[in-house]
């Protein structure tokens, strides 16, 4: 699995991260060191980093969004995910979108803060929960975990970031392993 994310990132990683200004690479490194800085356990950190690799495994543009295409990136990745890792890692990079529409119902903070990339993909993606379904998702197992990766996901955005590099971050998730 190892050298499957390593082919992944090589081959796409460099890709602009929808609209903002760094790459799959960078986003996926940041939200890692985010949740290793906020000392998640292993399984966390494998999420944060791989919450997006749903748009490594597509061939849509990368524009996608703006074209009005949603490409479903947290059940594609999830599906990929699943075959090697467990609930702890798949769960949350399934929910992370759904995280998005719950903290932006939630936190007007949250929602106020949204990059503009961010504010195009939530409306393809069903825009703000419901108080419903708010209460729904609350009640799920993997509901802290999910809004935990959902705030690294959005900070991730930074310009230049100094991280740890993909080596550091395969070492962890290598303990996550079935």
């Amino acid at each position: 699995m190892l050298d499957e994310i390593r082919k992944l990132f090589a081959q796409s990683g460099a890709s602009r991260y929808g609209g903002e200004a760094v790459s799959q690479l960078e986003h996926a490194l940041q939200a890692a060191m985010f949740a290793e800085r906020a000392q998640a356990d292993p399984a966390l950190i494998a999420a944060a980093l791989l919450h997006d690799v749903g748009h490594l495994l597509h061939d849509l543009p990368d524009d996608a969004p703006e074209q009005g295409i949603n490409d479903v990136h947290e059940a594609r990745g999830a599906k990929w995910l699943a075959r090697h890792f467990g609930p702890d890692v798949v769960a949350p990079v399934r929910l992370h979108v759904t995280a998005k529409r719950y903290l932006c119902a939630a936190d007007a903070d949250y929602a106020a803060q949204l990059s503009e990339p961010s504010r195009v993909s939530l409306r393809l993606q069903g825009g703000p929960m419901t108080a419903d379904e708010m209460a729904d998702f609350r009640r799920h197992p993997h509901f802290e975990a999910a809004v935990r990766l959902r705030r690294w996901d959005e900070a991730a955005k930074v310009k230049d970031l100094a991280t740890p590099n993909l080596e550091h971050f395969l070492a962890i998730i290598a303990a996550c392993e079935r």
